[in-house]
């Protein structure tokens, strides 16, 4: 009988398992000790995984921390099967439901996280902050500018673009990310979700009427 030798390549299903584990213990260290402390090795450690392994799936701690943020990135981009914007009445849907979701997954506990630790690592470790504005926060503000764009090109609103999607922003979360931060405020519940994104939408419309 002919046995068949092995590759020594290591099985698809199983490197995204070593990955995923590399992942959720990075993130978990980073949380807990701070980027500067977490160690190569107190994170291989909690993954179940060799630091060659480590370093097979992450050329650097630096690169953990960028995926890490990018996985939870995913979830602020533009929802799928969003409606030509020929409208106010499906303006403001669209901004109601943009609203809602930027709300729901940024108040997310672990993406709060996130923001803490790039306030706590500010001064040791400024490429966390660096990293959470390029990828994290670019992502919700470019969904955001994305519809502003397409609804300014149909010609719903009058005014500069990028400020009607700031503007939007802090009608959004009025001081609620502050309070979310020092854990003063409570993530908001689906119905105050809904309750705010509804009374953004109403007031944007109104400091941005149609053009003359």
């Amino acid at each position: 009988m002919v046995t068949k030798k092995s590759s020594g390549q290591v099985p698809a299903t199983e490197q995204s398992g070593v990955r995923a584990r590399i992942l959720e213990a990075a993130f978990s260290a980073f949380v807990e000790r701070g980027f500067a402390d977490a160690s190569t090795l107190e994170i291989a450690t909690r993954a179940r995984a060799s630091k060659r392994e480590l370093y097979a799936e992450f050329g650097s701690k630096q690169d953990m921390l960028v995926a890490c943020i990018r996985e939870r990135a995913k979830r602020l981009t533009l929802p799928a099967g969003l409606p030509e914007l020929h409208d106010r009445g499906t303006f403001e849907e669209t901004l109601k439901s943009i609203g809602a979701q930027l709300l729901r997954e940024i108040s997310d506990p672990t993406v709060i996280a996130v923001f803490r630790l790039a306030i706590a690592e500010a001064v040791r470790a400024p490429e966390v902050a660096q990293a959470l504005n390029e990828i994290g926060i670019a992502a919700s503000r470019s969904a955001l500018g994305e519809i502003m764009r397409r609804a300014h090109a149909a010609g719903l609103f009058k005014g500069d673009v990028e400020q009607a999607a700031d503007h939007f922003y802090g009608l959004l979360w009025g001081n609620r990310m502050l309070g979310l931060l020092l854990g003063l405020a409570e993530r908001p519940s689906v119905r105050e979700i809904a309750q705010r994104a509804e009374r953004a939408s109403g007031a944007f419309l109104r400091m941005y009427p149609v053009p003359e």
